[in-house]
Formats: structure tokens, sequence, C-alpha cells
């Protein structure tokens, strides 16, 4: 079974992009990891999202820009840290 949260997903509306700060294009990118969970028409579970902006999610993406597969990955997780960040520090994750 994955993981799906739809208060996770739509906590992206409206924020800014983690990385560079754009407001309106804001989404939530899933992990395009195998271990993470990602597979051909399977997306990783919703526990594995960074908010960016429609441009940083089309190079994590490989749709956009000349990065390589690790540099998508890297910057993927440093968005992906300052995400989980905002889960807790707004409240959306919790730890009983």
């Amino acid at each position: 079974m994955n993981y799906r949260s739809t208060k996770l997903r739509q906590a992206a509306n409206g924020r800014p992009c983690v990385l560079c700060g754009a407001h309106g294009t804001t989404v939530g990118a899933h992990s395009t990891r195998v271990e993470h969970g990602h597979g051909t028409g399977i997306k990783a579970p919703d526990y594995f999202l960074a908010y960016v902006c429609q441009s940083h999610h089309d190079c994590i993406d490989g749709r956009r820009g000349q990065l390589t597969k690790q540099e998508r990955h890297s910057m993927w997780l440093e968005a992906f840290a300052k995400t989980v960040a905002i889960w807790f520090e707004e409240g959306l994750v919790k730890v009983a």
C-alpha cells in the first residue's frame, strides 16, 4: 500500500518554493528514487514530498535543465529536508 495524504499534498498550495521563494506555482514534488517507492507508473509515498515551484519540479524530474541524476536528487533532498521542517514547525506532522 502506497501512503497517500491529501493534507500533506494540499499544504503545498499557496506556499513559496522552499528552494527559491517563488510564489504561485508550488507543488509537492515526489521523490523519483526507486528506494523511496518510485517506479514506472508509481509515485513515491506522500511522506517523500518536497514543496517546490514548477520550475524546480521540472528540474528535479529531468524535464528541464542539464542536471545529472545525482544533482537532481541532491536538489530534491535539500527541498525535502526544508519541507519536513515545515511539517513539524506548523504541526502538520506530530510525534505522539
